[in-house]
């Protein structure tokens, strides 16, 4: 029986480039997709489409229990990939625009984790992985909203790898800077703005989805077992390098 990995927020372009490569490579892909119509139908015919909210407990259970019936009653891993960009300086923020967008990032991060750990815990164990921004941890003009729920999820992430050490379940997650997906065309269909956006990073380009699908696909199937409580900054050397 081949092992079965459930991919929360389906719709994004990350999200289908993992699956892509996941069945592919003989993996058993369920999505929990919000929107059947953001999906390629190519890869739509090769997993499972679950309907629904990352945000409602309901969705997630039945998702899960998808997966499981997939993987002869066990799943191995766990991608999420939901989230939001908010870019504006905090007092153009209201209170509102703030809150969803810890709830749309974090707090969906936080039950997909909490559900799915249940049920890798009733299975002996799997591999967790999150999204991050390269805003977590560099300071970026306007970003402080995404900054907080992303900087929420890596320190869940260093938490929750300690809690479930011992327990064989792996939790990481990937930092990418700028990936040219639909959630960045804001900044990347304005030549001046994507043009200032490419200047600081030390590569001078800015991602391809499938570099961030491909660290994913290795963090959930053949990364070292000990490596767990990981940030993968794939931001082309902004957060550490400087020319």
């Amino acid at each position: 029986m081949a092992d079965s990995i459930l991919i929360i927020g389906g719709g994004s372009d990350i999200a289908q480039q993992l699956a892509d490569k996941l069945t592919k490579n003989d993996y058993l892909v369920t999505m929990l997709v919000r929107n059947n119509e953001s999906l390629d139908e190519q890869i739509a015919s090769r997993v499972t489409v679950v309907n629904g909210d990352a945000l409602s407990s309901e969705d997630l259970t039945s998702a899960i229990e998808v997966a499981k019936q997939k993987g002869d009653g066990k799943i191995s891993g766990m991608a999420h990939l939901v989230g939001s960009v908010l870019i504006r300086p905090p007092h153009a923020v209201k209170v509102e625009a703030f809150e969803e967008v810890i709830q749309t990032n974090l707090v969906s991060a936080f039950m997909a984790l909490s559900m799915t750990c249940k049920a890798l815990l009733k299975s002996g164990g799997g591999r967790v992985v999150f999204t991050s921004s390269v805003a977590a941890s560099l300071g970026l003009v306007n970003h402080e909203a995404i900054a907080a729920a992303k900087g929420g999820i890596e320190s869940m992430v260093r938490s929750a790898a300690a809690t479930y050490a011992q327990r064989n379940i792996r939790v990481n997650a990937v930092a990418p800077g700028l990936t040219d997906t639909k959630l960045s065309e804001p900044i990347t269909r304005t030549e001046s703005i994507r043009e200032s956006a490419v200047s600081m990073i030390p590569m001078k380009r800015i991602n391809k989805p499938e570099e961030i699908a491909d660290t994913m696909f290795w963090l959930l199937t053949s990364a070292p077992d000990n490596l767990t409580g990981q940030i993968m900054h794939l931001d082309g050397g902004m957060r550490n390098v400087r020319n």
